[in-house]
């Protein structure tokens, strides 16, 4: 089931980048991504509160916190440069590239979570950082 979640998540990145590309076209992109993060946060939060996913908020470790607040800051800092760099390129070249976080993710994964990574993974993030050259140079 996993892979249907994942395959919609692709779906719906993509159509972010068709969408941001026409929204960051008469803004600062900045601002395009504090509206989008604001979305984002009604969206998120009013899923959270119509399952009922909040209540053990209070619960939640220190440790937790931490990491979720550096996911959220890294989240933020790649928005802000995929917006920067959609005003400035073709969402053909853009996307694609942006998209080379999977290859550091099993990268990183290996170094930070001691994650073994399979022979097809590991070819598979070597074409993608080889396509991403292509493509930028």
């Amino acid at each position: 089931m996993w892979w249907i979640y994942a395959l919609l998540s692709a779906f719906f990145a993509s159509l972010t980048a068709i969408f941001a590309k026409i929204g960051v076209k008469n803004v600062n992109s900045d601002l395009a991504t504090a509206i989008r993060t604001i979305v984002i946060l009604v969206v998120a939060w009013g899923i959270a509160f119509a399952r009922g996913e909040v209540k053990g908020i209070g619960d939640l470790s220190k440790n937790t916190w931490i990491f979720l607040g550096l996911s959220g800051l890294a989240t933020g800092l790649s928005w802000i440069f995929y917006y920067k760099a959609l005003q400035m390129g073709k969402v053909s070249q853009v996307a694609p590239v942006d998209k080379l976080s999977v290859a550091l993710t099993i990268i990183l994964s290996v170094i930070f979570l001691k994650e073994t990574v399979s022979l097809k993974a590991a070819l598979g993030a070597g074409l993608i950082i080889c396509g991403t050259l292509v493509l930028i140079f």
